[in-house]
């Protein structure tokens, strides 16, 4: 007979293009040990959709149409699927993703848990809740009303049915637990991402294809940014940093090119930008793309110009191709860029530059000097690729969440095993 698993139910808003819809596919393809539902909602027009990489991984969502990014009626609608999802399918633990699905997962969450007959005797259902944070909506996203109204549902969500609160990075606990005030330093685990880095070995071999696509030479300096086209990713900073750097660079710099990789709906209004700041002839709109493998290893640069940030995938994934980045100082860029090494209007750190938030002129400067110092390349992205290599190999992260479920589990985990034995079935505990 087959041995009886834990069950999870894993639930994210949208499997929309970024770091958060791998993470999930990561998870509930890699614990083979837990039984696990994947849970998803619709991605709206204008978003890449991302079903294709659940599907590769033999993944099959169960898609809930209503669930999706924005707040509307429909989020009842999800609520109350959620909790008769709940019902049929006994969760031991449900570990939500992402803002919305952590808000309408742990509603529903609270009706399980709850709505029982059982708690007419102390003894609601025992269900575990996770909730991980790959971002924060808790600034640059909505107005001051409106993100005072989330961080207070956050805040009574940790306490009133948060069993465990993982962020993916040491500034994203200060962030959310000190500066917020969300959960309690006990309930907080800190778990960085991990990503499968065996696609990106032999770089190097690999540079030509993508090059060869945008039209450049050997010879010529490519700056990619990577990531949704939406507004707190601010590529409207990146595109006047473009315009400064001309301003600024000497005639003896090589020639550079600025690939902008990712699509969304912001990019007619970018594209309207560069032709007003006469950018066409510099900068490169390449759409969506499904071959990390093979863009990352083309750019001699990468950079990010977000409002703010978990742990952004595109450094990581920049890191683990050698690639040197230069990047917003927000939430857990931090973290992946290191101790400062050179102070100024713009910070050369370990493993990249800095820069601040908003500042076009900083930005410009720190990119120039990259451009400039080819030996700092080498520098910051050795240090990268060897960072990358050692913290966030998809392994790790999979023994982390394990371990995570496995603590929080004990006592269900006895009950499965008594029950297993009782059946004669041989537990994994």
């Amino acid at each position: 007979m087959s041995e009886q698993r834990p069950k999870i139910v894993r639930i994210i808003a949208r499997l929309n293009v970024g770091g958060p819809a791998k993470h999930v596919v990561w998870l509930t393809a890699g614990l083979d040990d837990f039984d696990t539902l994947l849970v998803t909602g619709s991605v709206p027009p204008g978003e890449g959709d991302m079903s294709y990489f659940a599907e590769q991984a033999g993944i099959v969502p169960h898609v809930i149409p209503e669930m999706s990014r924005e707040i509307s009626f429909h989020d009842i609608t999800t609520i109350w699927k959620l909790y008769r999802l709940f019902l049929k399918e006994k969760p031991d633990l449900v570990h939500t993703h992402t803002a919305k699905a952590g808000t309408v997962g742990r509603l529903a969450g609270l009706l399980y848990r709850w709505f029982t007959l059982r708690v007419l005797i102390g003894r609601p259902r025992k269900t575990r809740f996770v909730h991980t944070y790959h971002g924060h909506i808790f600034h640059s996203y909505y107005g001051a009303l409106k993100t005072k109204l989330f961080i207070t549902i956050e805040r009574a969500l940790a306490l009133l049915i948060t069993d465990r609160i993982v962020v993916i990075s040491d500034q994203q606990e200060v962030e959310i637990n000190q500066t917020f005030r969300v959960g309690q330093p006990q309930q907080i685990k800190v778990i960085p991402l991990g990503l499968d880095l065996d696609i990106f070995r032999n770089y190097s071999s690999r540079r030509n294809r993508f090059r060869s696509e945008l039209g450049v030479d050997q010879g010529t300096i490519v700056v990619g940014i990577v990531g949704r086209l939406a507004d707190v990713k601010n590529h409207e900073l990146f595109i006047n940093v473009v315009r400064r750097y001309k301003h600024i660079k000497s005639s003896a710099q090589p020639t550079v090119r600025f690939a902008v990789i990712g699509d969304g709906p912001l990019r007619e209004s970018l594209e309207t930008q560069c032709r007003s700041l006469d950018l066409t002839q510099d900068v490169i709109f390449c759409g969506e793309r499904d071959d990390p493998e093979y863009f990352y290893p083309a750019l001699d640069i990468v950079a990010l110009s977000s409002r703010n940030e978990g742990t952004p995938l595109t450094l990581i994934e920049a890191m683990a191709n050698a690639r040197p980045v230069i990047a917003t100082r927000v939430g857990g860029v931090v973290d992946l860029l290191g101790s400062t090494v050179e102070d100024g209007v713009f910070k050369v750190c370990e493993r990249g530059i800095s820069v601040p938030p908003g500042d076009a002129e900083a930005y410009a400067q720190g990119l120039d000097r990259l451009i400039v110092d080819e030996e700092l390349r080498a520098n910051v992205a050795a240090q990268g690729h060897q960072f990358v290599q050692a913290k966030y190999p998809k392994d790790r992260l999979l023994a982390d969440i394990r371990s995570l479920y496995d603590e929080l589990l004990k006592p269900q985990l006895s009950a499965i095993t008594a029950r297993s034995a009782g059946h004669g079935v041989h537990s994994r505990v």
